[in-house]
């Protein structure tokens, strides 16, 4: 086997088999995972039917994602279906041990994922995936793509599709589209509203607050709560910490979203005006240094600061270490303590990565049910309309978001009204007026 005990680091030469921190850990993450799998009977179905049908046979497919329960049943559907699988870390802070050791010992997926793995490690597992030759991949954040457009460029040439979760990575291929310069055809899932509108809003809402709540046990009531964005998931995150009691702030670039954060009830101002104000920071913008050196000298002493945006640049950490006189690391688990010169100390929460997933247990499972219910059916499309999809970012068709939303209200027990011939008729047509 190539697993070693506690490991950190990969093995050099040629690739292993697989790489995760303690395979002692895999009946823990198992009873994890089927746990999640309750919850998830979205994904569920679509993976009985895969299991029969085998669309995914013969895919060499490597994903890069969150390794979490939840995900771990989206590998076991892609595995049932047929592929190929090989799954990595999108990020050194998210992956759930006991989680990865179950998807190698007790599903046969090849997993390298490591919780806390340094940065050497965290590529040297994209490069796994990469080597894995991959005829379609799955990414959150765009780092194994980002792989294949620049040091492996080789294993690029035969990838039918590229499916991707998050808003940054998002961003990132319609960058690399604008220049001309995609490869091959990306489904841009995490606009696929079956996906952002819960998983984002909902989901990132109440991870977030679990990570601070977790990570700090701090009580939200009563205090000032600055989210840094109002995309959907900044959405989500000021809606729940108003729901816990704060007095919710929301700094925004968008005159839109800041007019529709107003008008949902929030205070919005500049961050270097909310700086000297909040208690609580999190940054859910997808951008870089969004908080930096300037708005951390302006802040209370002992403010917190996070982010639930997918990079840790989100926080300009650099600037923060040079402007401190004292680093202290882990003074609670998960909590990083910056003296600076005037006395004063910001807290900087799960290293600046993504709190939800560093200091808890990332979304809850029914809201990913959607999400990866509908990543798995753009799996099966983008191999089936292979030869007809142009290079560029596709959106999630919508006969996969109908159908996935259908059954996700059939599980749930609701029912919603039908049109009638006549109401068909009137939506479809023009003649009939007022």
């Amino acid at each position: 086997m190539a697993t070693t005990t506690k490991a950190k680091k990969a093995p050099s030469g040629s690739v292993p088999s697989h790489h995760v921190a303690d395979e002692s850990l895999a009946a823990k993450g198992k009873n994890r995972i089927l746990w999640a799998d309750q919850d998830m009977p979205v994904l569920a179905e679509i993976r009985a039917r895969f299991e029969k049908e085998k669309p995914l046979k013969g895919m060499r497919m490597s994903a890069c994602l969150h390794v979490t329960a939840e995900t771990a049943n989206l590998a076991r559907t892609l595995k049932a279906g047929g592929a190929e699988l090989v799954l990595v870390a999108s990020n050194p802070l998210s992956t759930q041990d006991d989680v990865a050791a179950s998807l190698v010992k007790d599903f046969g997926v090849r997993t390298y994922a490591i919780k806390g793995e340094d940065n050497k490690t965290y590529y040297q597992h994209l490069d796994a995936a990469m080597r894995h030759n991959p005829s379609i991949t799955m990414d959150d954040g765009a780092d194994l793509v980002h792989g294949l457009h620049t040091t492996h460029v080789e294993y690029g040439d035969q990838i039918v599709a590229s499916l991707e979760e998050t808003t940054t990575g998002v961003i990132r291929l319609k960058a690399l589209h604008k220049e001309g310069k995609l490869r091959f055809p990306v489904f841009a899932v995490n606009d696929a509203d079956t996906k952002h509108l819960f998983d984002n809003r909902y989901g990132t809402g109440q991870s977030t607050l679990d990570g601070i709540i977790r990570a700090t046990d701090v009580l939200i009531a009563g205090c000032v709560f600055v989210v840094a964005g109002y995309g959907w998931c900044g959405k989500g995150l000021a809606m729940r910490a108003k729901g816990h009691g704060a007095e919710v702030i929301v700094t925004e670039i968008n005159p839109v979203r800041a007019l529709e954060a107003r008008m949902d009830g929030f205070r919005v101002m500049p961050m270097a005006q909310a700086a000297p104000i909040g208690d609580i920071f999190c940054t859910v913008t997808g951008n870089m240094h969004v908080v930096r050196p300037e708005h951390f000298e302006k802040m209370k002493d002992g403010a917190f600061v996070c982010n639930s945006g997918h990079f840790d640049i989100e926080l300009d950490l650099k600037g923060l270490a040079e402007m401190a006189k004292r680093v202290e690391k882990n003074v609670v688990p998960f909590v990083d303590r910056y003296t600076l010169k005037g006395g004063s100390c910001v807290n900087i929460i799960a290293e600046g990565r993504l709190v939800n997933l560093g200091a808890a247990h990332g979304h809850p499972a029914s809201v990913m049910d959607m999400s990866f219910a509908t990543q798995a059916l753009t799996t099966e499309y983008a191999i089936k309309h292979s030869k007809k999809l142009g290079v560029e970012v596709h959106d999630v068709p919508a006969s996969i978001e109908d159908y996935v939303s259908t059954l996700k209200l059939k599980t749930m027990g609701i029912k919603i009204d039908k049109l009638t011939p006549d109401q068909k008729k009137y939506l479809s047509g023009w003649e009939m007026g007022t």
